[in-house]
């Protein structure tokens, strides 16, 4: 997948690892080569272009001013680069704001995620949900890995516990895989939830073809940076740390309700999410 292929790229120049060798001695000064000439157009403009050059074809979905002099942000399959203002140099990694010890990447991936998700109509989703839902969360889900199985196991409890669950489809062998074709047969079937159950219950689903949204939902999914299924997201755009139990998942989002962070929330949640993990 090309988006990826980016991804890994960048990871592998520029990632600090324990393996890295030695910097070479530096040149003397008159033996650098001088600093090419600034590309004409806006510094949006150059920083498209200089991630373009690394592959052309990959999505970008957000490009606007960093937090640091002279850079601009740019949010690339659900990750986020740094790249200077003239399209020389680029960083990849968290940044954190000393002051207010906020992870500002993970503030402003929530926003493109939201920004994203907003664009799935309700009608292309898989819903389970209370009468009166206290929380909603949008989940990317396979009906073939285990935990997705176990968090549908459970979705009258989190009902329950007044969430629903939005379900989108990610198949995580890729498009055009067997898993694909499971995954269109419960999006184009009659009663879509039950077709989702019968398939996470290794029942048999009815071959059929539609009109459907699964390779659309599979491109969000990428672009929003889903590394592995499920991926839980609230109607924030914060990133759940994959399977969570109702009770945790609640708690969880009961703390967020009332402006703690995403790390607070989680850390006083883990002991019940530990608890009910497989």
């Amino acid at each position: 997948m090309k988006k990826r292929y980016l991804l890994a790229l960048l990871g592998s120049l520029f990632s600090l690892s324990a393996c890295a060798q030695p910097a070479p001695p530096a040149k003397p000064a008159a033996d650098k080569p001088a600093a090419p000439a600034v590309a004409a157009g806006s510094p949006e403009e150059r920083v498209r272009n200089a991630i373009h050059k690394l592959n052309s074809q990959v999505e970008i979905d957000h490009i606007s001013a960093a937090p640091i002099a002279g850079f601009r942000e740019a949010i690339v399959g659900g990750q986020t680069l740094y790249v200077s203002d003239d399209g020389r140099y680029l960083l990849q990694g968290n940044l954190y704001d000393m002051y207010s010890k906020e992870n500002l990447i993970q503030r402003n991936l929530a926003k493109v995620r939201r920004q994203l998700l907003d664009t799935i109509p309700v009608a292309d989703r898989i819903v389970f949900a209370p009468p009166s839902p206290k929380y909603t969360v949008s989940v990317f889900t396979d009906v073939e890995c285990g935990y997705c199985r176990k968090l549908h196991s459970q979705i009258a409890e989190y009902n329950r516990q007044g969430i629903a669950v939005q379900y989108l489809a990610f198949p995580r062998m890729g498009l055009g895989s067997p898993d694909f074709q499971k995954m269109v047969n419960v999006w184009c079937a009659a009663d879509r939830k039950k077709a989702l159950t019968d398939a996470k219950n290794d029942q048999a689903v009815p071959v059929r073809n539609c009109k459907n949204p699964v390779t659309m939902e599979y491109d969000i999914g990428q672009r929003v940076g889903l590394q592995g299924t499920p991926m839980i997201i609230t109607d924030k755009g914060e990133v759940m740390p994959g399977y969570m139990p109702p009770d945790a998942l609640r708690a969880t989002l009961d703390k967020l309700a009332k402006g703690a962070s995403l790390n607070d929330a989680l850390a006083s949640s883990m002991p019940a999410a530990a608890a009910g993990s497989p």
